[in-house]
């Protein structure tokens, strides 16, 4: 397998809520820079008009990340108006629950009950996902959560925002030019920011924390993605004539790949 198992500050129970939401709001506007939302809304309106679904049941949703954004995008499609949202994480924060269920959107809410992605029974029905979310989950846990779509006959799309191809001799030899490039984009992304809070702007610009932060936790997410190929490898002994699975690149409306996708249906 390809993937090597790094951390990320965010994965620490110690790492401030604060500043691993704004962290998120960073990968936010990375996301809107990239047309992310605009290539999920579509990925996703796809599979639930085949499949004749009206919510989807997010996983591991942290801070929420771009997920709203994402549904912005899918209410605009004809038919999809009224596709619903719901967030949900191992430990959901009381922060983010309350912020999103005292939002006016009803169709966007973050359940406060734990949701284990490794354990799909009795999920409420809908698509599941996991967005930028799958490369923390070693490979056991990785196996499973696909093991448990399977057997509870859960559809389920995965997104990572970039592809795990750069041989990993060189992904160390460019990480300190990685990490100043990935610095300096903080500054220039925290004022296309929401919810800026005055403590993310002293530790961005006058004690430059977060940058340092934001720059680790980029780069060290890349070589912990899974690749294409070893997407076939969580999936040995997981296929059958009961449920597909399909991987592949995601791609905008000009062909060009942006992530990648393995998305998991029920036959």
């Amino acid at each position: 397998m390809k993937r090597i198992q790094l951390f990320e500050f965010e994965d620490f129970k110690w790492f401030p809520s604060w500043m691993r939401s704004a962290i998120t709001n960073l990968l936010v506007v990375l996301h809107k820079m990239m047309g992310i939302p605009e290539i999920l809304g579509k990925l996703l309106a796809d599979i639930l008009k085949e499949r004749g679904l009206k919510q989807i049941i997010d996983l591991g949703s942290g801070s929420g990340g771009s997920m709203p954004l994402v549904m912005d995008e899918i209410h605009k499609i004809q038919g999809m108006e009224d596709v619903k949202l719901v967030m949900t994480d191992l430990y959901p924060n009381p922060e983010f629950v309350r912020k999103f269920n005292e939002d006016s959107n009803d169709l966007v809410r973050y359940s406060s009950t734990s949701q284990d992605a490794t354990k799909l029974f009795g999920t409420p029905e809908g698509l599941k996902t996991m967005i930028n979310s799958f490369h923390h989950m070693p490979p056991e846990a990785a196996k499973g959560i696909l093991r448990s779509a399977k057997e509870n006959r859960q559809p389920i799309l995965i997104y990572e925002m970039a592809e795990n191809n750069i041989p990993t001799l060189i992904w160390w030899l460019t990480l300190p030019l990685g990490l100043l490039i990935l610095m300096v984009m903080v500054l220039f992304m925290t004022p296309f920011a929401k919810h800026v809070s005055f403590k993310q702007v002293i530790f961005t610009y006058l004690i430059p924390i977060i940058p340092i932060f934001y720059a680790w936790d980029g780069q060290a997410s890349l070589p912990r993605m899974y690749s294409l190929d070893d997407y076939d490898i969580l999936l040995e002994g997981l296929e059958g004539d009961d449920y597909k699975w399909e991987k592949g690149r995601a791609k905008n409306e000009k062909g060009r790949a942006t992530g990648t996708f393995l998305i998991g249906l029920p036959q």
